[in-house]
C-alpha cells in the first residue's frame, strides 16, 4: 500500500483507521455535540448580557462534562481496538491515504457530517426549551422540592411572586452570573449527598448589593410620601374581640432627606455598620454620614471592646442598603399570632366562631413531623373542639367550621416546614420592630458617639400613631376605611 504523504498524514492515517470503532464514534458524537452547544450558547455569555442566566449550567457544567467525556472515549476506543487487533494478529502497518477513496476515512466523514446535522437540529430545538425552563420559577423552586419548599411557598405568597427568581438572585451581567454558577456547584453536591443544612441559612455573606438588583425596579431616593397602615388584631376571648392600630408611615425619600428612606438612603447620605455575626441581629457599631462628609461613629454601650476593635476601618464594615431592613422581601415567614390575625382579617378563618383565635393558636403551636401530619391533626383537632365544646354551633355552622379549619392548616403550611426544620420565627424579619428587633438593632437609644450623640428611639420619626388597639378608630371612619373583617370563605 502506498505510504507516501506528509508527516501529518502518516500520523493521522492509523488514527482514522483505529477511530472507526463504536466507542470512539460515540466520543466523536459527544465532542461534536459539545462544540455545537458552545457555538449556540457562548456568544451571549461572553458579551456579558445573557438574558437567560441559567444557561451557565450548560456552559460551565454541562458542556465541559460532555466535551471531556467525548475526549476520554475517543482514545479509549482507539486503545481497545489496537489491543483487539494485536490479540487477533491483524495489526496493520499500511494505511490508505486520507482521501475519498479510503473507505475508513469516507465512513468517518459521513458519520461526522450526519451527526453534526442531527446535533444542529436537536440543540436548536431542545437546547432552547431546556435553557428557558432552567431560568423559570418552577425550576428554581421545585427541582429540589424538599430543599426549596419553604422559600418557594413564601415566594408564591409574596409581593414579588411575578418576578423571576433569577432577576433578584443573579441579576444582569457576567460577573455575578459566574459567581452564582460556582456557588451552584457546591449546592448541587450538597443536595446530591444530603449534606445541606436545615434550615437553609440566609446567604447574607454573598448577596449581590441591592443597588444592582432591588434598585433596578425600586428607587429609594424617590419621594414616597406618607402611607396609611392598618394592623388588625384579634383577642383570645370568646368573641375574638377585634382591635386596630393605625399608623401613618413616613416613607420619605427625595424630599430633603426626611422620613425613613430619606434619613437612611437620601441624597448624599452614607451608612455603614458592623454586625456581630452573619445573622445581623446584633449591631455593635454604626457609622453615619448625613451628606456633609463628616462621619459619626456610634458604639453600643454593651459592646465588648474586642468586638469593637475588629471594626476599626471602613473596609471591615458593611455599607447599608435596602436588604438590611427589607431582608425578607420575597420569602417572609410570619409568627403564629400575626399570621392568624391576617387569616381572620381575610376571612380564611371565621372571626365569628367562639374562641377561634385561642384554639387555633394552640393547634398551630403543636409539634408535627410533616405537613401531612399537621394537616390531619390540626383539622381534626379544630373540628373536635367545636363538636365537643359547642355542639349547637357545630351543627348549624359545620361548613364554616370546616372552611376555617382549612384556613388554619394553610397558616401552618405557609410558615412551618418540619422536614427543613423551619419553625415559627426561624427567619427574623427586620422590617419594623414588633416581632423581631428590626429597627431597634440600631435605634435602641444605646448607641452613643464620642460627643454624646445617640441613635435615638424616636417613634414619631418613622410613623405617627393615629390609633392604638382601638375597636373602631375614628380616623378610619373619617377616611372612609372599612373596619369590618371579610366574611369567612371570601
Amino acid at each position: 500500500m502506498n505510504q507516501s504523504g506528509s508527516g501529518s498524514q502518516n500520523i493521522l492515517r492509523p488514527l482514522v483507521h483505529l477511530t472507526n470503532n463504536p466507542l470512539s464514534l460515540i466520543g466523536v458524537v459527544l465532542v461534536t455535540t459539545a462544540a455545537i452547544l458552545l457555538v449556540f450558547l457562548a456568544p451571549s455569555m461572553w458579551a456579558g448580557s445573557a438574558s437567560n442566566p441559567y444557561l451557565g449550567i450548560l456552559i460551565f457544567l454541562g458542556v465541559p462534562s460532555v466535551f471531556i467525556a467525548g475526549l476520554v472515549l475517543i482514545p479509549a476506543g482507539i486503545i481497545l481496538r489496537k489491543r483487539r487487533e494485536k490479540a487477533q494478529g491483524s495489526v496493520s502497518t499500511a494505511f490508505p491515504p486520507l482521501d475519498l477513496a479510503n473507505a475508513d476515512f469516507r465512513r468517518l466523514l459521513i458519520f461526522v457530517g450526519l451527526t453534526s446535522v442531527v446535533n444542529l437540529v436537536l440543540v436548536s430545538q431542545i437546547g432552547y426549551g431546556a435553557t428557558s425552563y432552567m431560568e423559570s420559577v418552577e425550576f428554581c423552586g421545585q427541582t429540589c422540592h424538599t430543599v426549596m419548599q419553604p422559600e418557594f411557598t413564601a415566594y408564591q405568597n409574596s409581593p414579588h411572586s411575578r418576578v423571576e427568581c433569577v432577576k433578584c438572585h443573579i441579576g444582569p451581567g457576567a460577573g455575578w452570573f459566574v459567581k452564582s454558577k460556582l456557588s451552584g456547584v457546591g449546592q448541587v453536591f450538597a443536595v446530591t449527598f444530603n449534606s445541606y443544612p436545615r434550615p437553609i441559612p440566609t446567604p447574607v455573606h454573598n448577596l449581590r448589593p441591592a443597588r444592582e438588583t432591588c434598585e433596578t425596579c425600586h428607587w429609594p431616593q424617590k419621594y414616597g410620601g406618607d402611607r396609611l397602615r392598618v394592623i388588625n388584631k384579634f383577642g383570645d376571648d370568646e368573641g375574638n374581640s377585634q382591635t386596630k392600630t393605625v399608623l401613618l408611615m413616613h416613607i420619605g425619600g427625595g424630599n430633603g432627606n426626611v422620613g425613613i428612606h430619606g434619613v437612611h438612603l437620601g441624597a448624599g447620605v452614607q451608612m455603614r455598620y458592623a454586625p456581630a455575626d452573619e445573622s445581623r441581629q446584633s449591631i455593635p457599631v454604626v457609622e453615619y454620614n448625613k451628606g456633609d462628609g463628616k462621619w459619626v461613629r456610634f458604639v453600643a454601650q454593651d459592646a465588648k471592646p474586642e468586638v469593637v476593635a475588629k471594626f476599626s476601618s471602613p473596609d471591615s464594615m458593611r455599607t447599608m442598603d435596602c436588604m438590611d431592613c427589607h431582608n425578607r422581601p420575597s420569602h417572609t415567614y410570619q409568627l403564629p399570632d400575626r399570621a392568624l390575625d391576617a387569616a381572620m382579617s381575610d376571612g380564611a378563618v371565621s372571626p365569628s366562631l367562639p374562641f377561634v383565635k385561642k384554639e387555633s393558636l394552640e393547634l398551630l403551636k403543636g409539634s408535627y413531623a410533616t405537613h401531612a401530619e399537621a394537616a390531619q391533626k390540626i383539622a381534626a383537632g379544630f373540628e373536635k373542639y367545636y363538636s365537643d365544646k359547642y355542639p349547637a354551633v357545630y351543627a348549624q355552622r359545620k361548613d364554616e367550621i370546616l372552611r376555617s379549619a382549612k384556613g388554619v392548616v394553610a397558616v401552618y403550611q405557609k410558615n412551618v416546614f418540619p422536614e427543613m426544620r423551619v419553625t415559627w420565627g426561624a427567619y427574623p424579619n427586620n422590617l419594623g420592630h414588633a416581632d423581631f428587633p428590626g429597627c431597634f438593632r440600631c435605634h435602641d437609644d444605646q448607641h452613643v458617639a464620642q460627643d454624646g450623640q445617640k441613635i435615638v428611639q424616636d417613634c414619631s420619626a418613622c410613623h405617627s400613631m393615629l390609633a392604638m388597639d382601638e375597636a373602631a378608630p375614628k380616623v378610619l371612619t373619617d377616611l372612609g376605611v372599612s373596619a369590618a373583617p371579610k366574611p369567612a370563605g371570601q
